[in-house]
């Protein structure tokens, strides 16, 4: 996937979640989230926080350029094993309460492509500070991922509502909890 077909699909994510989840239920290759969409958007969020750490701090360039680092690491290791984690979560989820066999790909796919919220406000808020509003917005989430349970999960609609509100907090406090986790082992190992 190029970046411009990248952010086409975040565009349509964000904007007609419907109408993405239907051309994503048509992908062949549910490995392909991965390569094409989770990985690039990590790198860009490390990138915008790398760049906004630098840009807007006045302490010395060593200063600036060990913190940009130890921020940047941080958020590579809170989006990636937060997706991880996300994703066999779901798959468990699955299975308890659809009664699905083991389908851990479907699930990589379904967070890679629903965390689409997380990783735009994460680009975003890696230039400009906008902790409250990140919060906020996060929750449209669960919109994303109500569309993305309905056209590609297949969830009966009696437990939709269940599953897409399980399934939004395990996506959204993933990374969250792998953050915390990261941050105190750094100051535990310092």
């Amino acid at each position: 996937m190029s970046y411009k077909d990248l952010f086409k699909r975040v565009i349509t994510l964000i904007s007609s979640p419907a109408k993405a989840w239907d051309e994503i239920g048509q992908e062949e290759d549910r490995r392909k989230v991965q390569t094409g969409f989770v990985y690039p958007l990590i790198g860009l969020c490390g990138l915008s926080v790398f760049i906004g750490t630098l840009i807007g701090n006045a302490q010395g360039a060593s200063v600036a350029f060990q913190l940009a680092m130890t921020r940047c690491c941080a958020l590579f290791v809170s989006l990636f094993g937060g997706y991880f984690l996300a994703a066999y979560a779901i798959d468990q989820l699955g299975k308890k309460m659809l009664g699905r066999e083991d389908q851990y790909e479907l699930s990589q796919q379904f967070v890679g492509y629903s965390m689409v919220v997380t990783f735009v406000l994460e680009i975003i808020s890696g230039l400009f500070s906008i902790s409250l509003l990140h919060w906020i917005l996060q929750f449209y989430t669960v919109f994303v991922v109500l569309e993305g349970a309905r056209r590609l999960i297949k969830v009966e609609r009696i437990k939709l509502t269940r599953y897409t509100l399980i399934a939004s907090v395990i996506i959204i406090v993933c990374p969250t909890l792998i953050t915390i986790v990261f941050n105190k082992l750094s100051v535990i190992l310092n």
